[in-house]
């Protein structure tokens, strides 16, 4: 279920909204945090109603190895508990997203062709593997707790940001749901999210999906092996480009009108990154929550610039090619991850000169 498809608008988020309103005006606190795990379970189900053992199992599972960092994380096995779940989440989502990529790239390497067949990428795995994947590190640190089950299903499970994100953080969520109150329909949060949402659709549906008509004709017949001219190269380039940069940000702003209308506030992701003086600034304003989770559970935990410039180059360089390769399996997003992120150490050799 798309947010920009019929039903999504005219049948799904009205009911979501009279729901929780109804709820929520009677006291029905508990039984409104219900409500919203329920359709959220719904709208993910849509998709594929197999994959919804996937998403509880994995939303059980990373609840209860939280809970037990929560409360033992000074015990003598709690930090070998912490690696143990971080890679049963990393498992999940290497065997889902990285397998076919892996196996191929292997035989390739021994002159075999390897194949993976059968293998369906789960809807979303990625953002909520690392959303749980951060409440494992920060349950460790001390830093946050949960020992309700249902409040823990709608933080990883809260419909507007389930597919596209943002990556949040339970700490900055769970106080707005548990609000007395929280979901009522008021009128000034309407008006926000319906315009912030309306600006996004308008993103997502007139300029990305128009741009998509020029850019995949051109990506099409250069795949099947046609010269392009160079007007039709560039044409197509451009269009591209501006069609990822409208399909994310319109997304990024639909998830936070979405989330406004039931009085949520979700945190900005996308920044107007094509408005950047530099690739330093342009990274920091691709997917902010992608970068936040890269910055404070990879490169910090990595040394960070702690440990010298050279050590500090290596970190950068480890943390923005998993960035790249997170985006998807194969080659062209390590060569994405990696040449931009050249640029990047280059320029800041030049800022320190």
């Amino acid at each position: 279920m798309l947010f920009n498809s019929y039903e999504f608008l005219f049948g799904f988020v009205p009911i979501v909204l009279l729901g929780a309103h109804f709820l929520a005006g009677r006291g029905q606190q508990r039984l409104g945090v219900a409500w919203l795990v329920g359709m959220s379970l719904f709208f993910y189900g849509w998709w594929n109603p197999a994959f919804l053992g996937l998403i509880v199992g994995s939303v059980v599972f990373n609840f209860l190895v939280g809970s037990y960092l929560a409360r033992h994380r000074l015990a003598r096995g709690a930090r070998l508990t912490l690696l143990g779940g971080i890679l049963v989440n990393l498992g999940a989502i290497g065997y889902f997203k990285y397998a076919g990529f892996l196996v191929s790239a292997a035989g390739h390497a021994i002159g075999t062709n390897w194949e993976t067949s059968g293998i369906v990428l789960p809807l979303a795995i990625s953002f909520f593997t690392f959303q749980q994947i951060a409440y494992l590190i920060d349950a460790y640190r001390g830093e946050t707790e949960e020992d309700d089950l249902l409040n823990y299903f709608l933080f990883v499970t809260f419909f507007p940001q389930l597919i596209a994100g943002p990556i949040v953080h339970h700490r900055e969520m769970l106080p707005q749901f548990l609000r007395r109150g929280a979901t009522r329909l008021r009128p000034n949060h309407l008006a926000v999210g319906i315009t912030i949402f309306a600006i996004g659709l308008f993103k997502k549906v007139i300029i990305a999906d128009g741009m998509a008509g020029y850019a995949t004709p051109v990506f099409a017949a250069a795949d099947r092996g046609f010269a392009l001219t160079f007007p039709e190269a560039w044409s197509g380039v451009l269009a591209y480009s501006f069609q990822i940069y409208f399909d994310f940000s319109g997304y990024s702003d639909m998830a936070i009108g979405l989330a406004r209308l039931l009085g949520i506030r979700l945190p900005i992701n996308f920044f107007s990154p094509y408005k950047a003086d530099s690739i330093i600034e342009f990274w920091r304003r691709w997917h902010i929550s992608l970068s936040r989770f890269l910055r404070d559970y990879l490169y910090i935990p990595l040394g960070g610039g702690r440990a010298g410039v050279p050590a500090r180059y290596r970190n950068i360089l480890i943390t923005m090619l998993l960035g790249g390769l997170w985006h998807g399996a194969g080659w062209t997003f390590i060569v994405w991850g990696g040449a931009p992120r050249t640029l990047y150490l280059h320029q800041s050799r030049m800022a320190k000169c």
